[in-house]
């Protein structure tokens, strides 16, 4: 296959040469020559382009954990790759060198990811994490990536902010085993004022995955953003709606990007650990050590099923997915 642009799914074409994209609910329409504001997909002669495809930025062996999935093969290691491109503009985020810009990228085909992902299973392994940027502006190399590893027995793995339309995410389902959504806050305010977008489609995203795959959900909280009380019991309340047994990640942001907040005081995320820990079975701090809270306990006896010390992870009290003192089911694959 060409190492350039390959020809998008999921747009439809409009009078003099515009079309419109179909992927995620912007539904940007480029006109010939322009690039929708993904930076990923463009228009090239009418006809809508994925300039990604293939584009890869970053790969690594990472620990699972890392993702954060602690309830999906904990301990475990993933591949984990990346290209360039978002349909997100987060004034915080962390990667923003390869969300925004168009950095060096590497050519790597599907079936060089799949052969990379089976060699990396004697180090431990499990298949590939689409992650670092938006994996879901790579849609259709992440699909065409997917079905390779899966058919490898292999798991597949999507870091994603969540925004993309059912249709393409429907045909992207089967092949992907677990998620991690940042859900960024609950309110469109703050998604239209820090992120450029709207809250609901990544919510929507959560309630349709949870049907499907393992999914985790992880939530950054900016101080004088997103991390009042109300706020915090609003993003609880929905998630315990969803599935009180999903793993909640509360992770403390540091200023990045074009946000100069202050950063993440412990305080803050205590207090979310605390309120989350009400309704929901699996509540995690990351990005600041505060004892315990990334360890997995199990609800019922209290045993430490998973500890966790950084990214490594040790399985004290597990046995096939359940607490191997009481036998309580814990979520885990």
């Amino acid at each position: 296959m060409s190492s350039g642009p390959v020809e998008a799914r999921w747009w439809v074409r409009l009078p003099e040469g515009q079309v419109e994209c179909r992927l995620c609910p912007w539904h940007c329409r480029p006109m010939p020559g322009e690039i929708g504001r993904c930076g990923a997909r463009q228009n090239v002669g009418g006809r809508l382009m994925s300039l990604n495809y293939g584009q890869i930025t970053s790969v690594a062996l990472d620990p699972i954990e890392k993702k954060p999935l602690y309830h999906f093969h904990p301990g475990s290691g993933i591949l984990s790759v990346g290209s360039f491109g978002c349909n997100l503009s987060c004034q915080f985020c962390q990667n923003w060198r390869i969300s925004t810009e168009r950095p060096a990228t590497q050519y790597l085909p599907p079936e060089g990811l799949a052969q990379m992902a089976a060699e990396r299973r004697s180090a431990g392994s499990i298949g590939v994490a689409y992650t670092y940027n938006e994996p879901l502006v790579s849609i259709e190399y992440v699909a065409d990536c997917a079905r390779l590893v899966a058919g490898l027995d292999l798991k597949n793995v999507l870091v994603t902010n969540g925004i993309v339309e059912p249709t393409p995410f429907e045909e992207l389902l089967p092949y992907i085993h677990a998620m991690n959504v940042d859900i960024k806050a609950m309110d469109d305010e703050f998604y239209k004022r820090l992120c450029g977008g709207r809250a609901q489609p990544a919510r929507a995203t959560v309630e349709r995955a949870v049907q499907s795959c393992h999914v985790e959900i992880t939530n950054l909280l900016i101080p004088g953003y997103n991390d009042s009380d109300e706020q915090i019991r609003a993003l609880v309340d929905w998630a315990a709606d969803v599935s009180p047994m999903m793993p909640l990640h509360f992770s403390a942001y540091h200023p990045a990007h074009r946000l100069a907040a202050p950063a993440t005081p412990r305080e803050t995320l205590e207090r979310a650990y605390d309120i989350a820990a009400r309704k929901m079975r699996f509540v995690y701090v990351g990005n600041m050590y505060i004892g315990g809270t990334a360890d997995t306990r199990c609800p019922t006896c209290g045993a430490v099923a998973v500890r966790r010390d950084g990214f490594s992870a040790s399985t004290e009290a597990l046995r096939d997915g359940r607490c191997s003192d009481c036998g309580a089911e814990l979520n885990i694959r």
